[in-house]
C-alpha cells in the first residue's frame, strides 16, 4: 500500500498578469527585503521598476538586495540576511528563477536562526543543525521556467570557499515552502534561447527523476508525466520562438508541476552528480551540467526501469514504444531540437583525472539521493557514470 501525504502550504496564483495579484493579496508582513540578481536583467526588463511600484502604491516599504549569482553564494545568503535583519524587514520578496528563490528560502532561514546558515545544512561539511524557528515568510515571484522552488520545499546553496553545491529544506514542521508563491509566465518572456533550454531540462530532470525514484507514487507520477509531455512538446518551441505565449505559459506549468514532482518524490544522484560538477566549476549552468550526465546515467538505470522509460517515452511523443532505450533516444532529440546537444565537461576546464574527486565529492555533499535511485549504485558506479559522459 502506497502512503501519501499531500500538505501545499503555498498559495501559489498562476497565469498571465499573476503579478498584479500582489495588488490585493494579503502579503505576509509589514516591510519587505527584495531580492533579485546581479545580472541587471530584472532591471532591464522593467521588472524590479513594476514590483516596487506595487509595494509602493500599497505603501509598504522596503529595502532591495541585487547581488544573487547563478549558482548562489553562501556569503550573499549572510550578508542579505544581515540586512534584512538591521532593516528590520519581517517578509522576504524573491523576484528572479530558481537562484534568487533558493536563495531567498536560506536568507529567510538566516533572519530567524542564529548562527550562520551553513550550521543547518545536511551533507558535507554542513553542520546538519535543526532549524529551531521558523523562516521569515516569503513570497517567491519566479521569472523562469526550470527549478520549480515555487512550489516545494526545497533550496540549493553553493559554499564558495569549499566548493560545495547542496540541497537542503525541510518539507513539514517548521517547513520551507513559500508563503505565497506568483508564476506569471509574461515575466518569462525574456529569457534568452540557451538559458531558456537549460532551465527547461532542469525541469524536465526533475520530473524524470522524481518517476523513477523509489519514493514515487501514483500522484507524484501524474505530475511527472504531464511536466514530461509538456516539455518535450513546448520546450524546443520556447527556445526557438521566445515570444511564442502560449509555449510560455505550458513551460511554466511544466516546471511548477515538477515542483510538485520535487515535493512529493524527489530527484535522484543525477542531480548529487551535477551539483558535485557546478560546485567545482560554478561556470556550469545546472541544466546544462545534468545534460552533460543524462545520457548514461539513464542508461546505467535501463534495466531496472524498462515500464517507467517506457511510459516516459510515451509522454514525450513516442506513443508507440515498445523499447525502453526509446526513452533516452528522445532525451537526445530533445536536445538536438533545443540546440544544447553534447555539452563538454572539458570546455569548463575538468580534467579527466578530477572525476574521482568529484564522483567522491557527490557522495560526501549529497549522498541522500543516492539512497533513492531505483537501485543503490557505488562510488565505483558513478565514476563510471562520469567517465563515460566525459567530453
Amino acid at each position: 500500500m502506497q502512503s501519501i501525504q499531500f500538505v501545499f502550504p503555498t498559495k501559489l496564483y498562476f497565469g498571465k498578469g499573476a503579478l498584479n495579484r500582489l495588488a490585493e493579496v494579503d502579503l505576509p508582513g509589514t516591510k519587505a527585503l527584495i531580492v533579485t540578481s546581479a545580472g541587471g536583467s530584472m532591471r532591464r526588463n522593467g521588472y524590479v521598476d513594476r514590483l516596487t511600484a506595487l509595494m509602493e502604491r500599497r505603501s509598504i516599504p522596503y529595502v532591495l538586495y541585487e547581488k544573487i549569482l547563478p549558482n548562489p553564494h553562501l556569503e550573499h545568503v549572510m550578508e542579505a540576511a544581515e540586512l534584512a535583519k538591521a532593516e528590520k524587514c519581517d517578509f522576504i520578496l524573491a523576484l528572479g528563477g530558481g537562484s534568487t528563490i533558493d536563495s531567498s528560502k536560506a536568507i529567510a532561514i538566516a533572519c530567524t536562526n542564529p548562527g550562520n546558515y551553513w550550521d543547518y545544512v545536511e551533507g558535507g561539511s554542513g553542520g546538519g543543525k535543526p532549524i529551531a524557528n521558523r523562516m521569515l515568510p516569503l513570497v517567491a515571484i519566479t521569472t523562469t521556467a526550470g527549478t520549480g522552488t515555487e512550489a516545494d520545499p526545497w533550496l540549493v546553496i553553493s559554499n564558495e570557499a569549499t566548493g560545495e553545491k547542496i540541497g537542503n529544506g525541510y518539507a513539514s514542521g517548521l517547513d520551507t515552502f513559500p508563503t505565497i508563491s506568483i508564476v506569471d509566465p509574461e515575466l518569462m518572456m525574456t529569457v534568452p534561447p540557451r538559458l531558456t533550454a537549460y532551465q527547461g531540462f532542469d525541469a524536465l530532470f526533475h520530473a524524470t527523476e522524481g518517476y523513477i525514484n523509489r519514493k514515487a507514487t501514483d500522484v507524484s507520477r501524474m505530475y511527472s508525466l504531464k511536466a514530461i509531455e509538456l516539455i518535450a512538446k513546448y520546450l524546443p518551441i520556447a527556445v526557438n520562438e521566445g515570444g511564442n505565449e502560449e509555449a510560455r505559459e505550458k513551460m511554466a506549468l511544466a516546471n511548477t508541476l515538477a515542483g510538485f514532482v520535487e515535493w512529493l518524490s524527489g530527484c535522484t544522484s543525477e542531480h548529487s552528480m551535477e551539483h558535485a560538477l557546478s560546485g567545482v566549476k560554478p561556470a556550469i549552468t545546472h541544466g546544462e551540467g545534468l545534460i552533460m550526465l543524462c545520457k548514461e546515467y539513464y542508461t546505467f538505470y535501463q534495466a531496472a526501469c524498462g515500464e517507467e522509460y517506457l511510459q516516459m517515452a510515451k509522454a514525450m511523443g513516442r506513443r508507440n514504444a515498445t523499447d525502453p532505450r526509446e526513452f533516452i533516444d528522445a532525451l537526445m532529440e530533445l536536445t538536438e531540437a533545443c540546440g544544447v546537444a553534447n555539452p563538454k565537461m572539458s570546455d569548463y576546464g575538468i580534467q579527466e583525472e578530477e572525476l574521482p574527486m568529484i564522483a567522491h565529492h557527490a557522495w560526501y555533499t549529497m549522498g541522500g539521493l543516492f539512497q533513492v535511485d531505483p537501485f543503490l549504485q557505488t562510488e565505483a558506479d558513478t565514476l563510471g557514470i562520469l567517465q563515460r559522459s566525459y567530453r
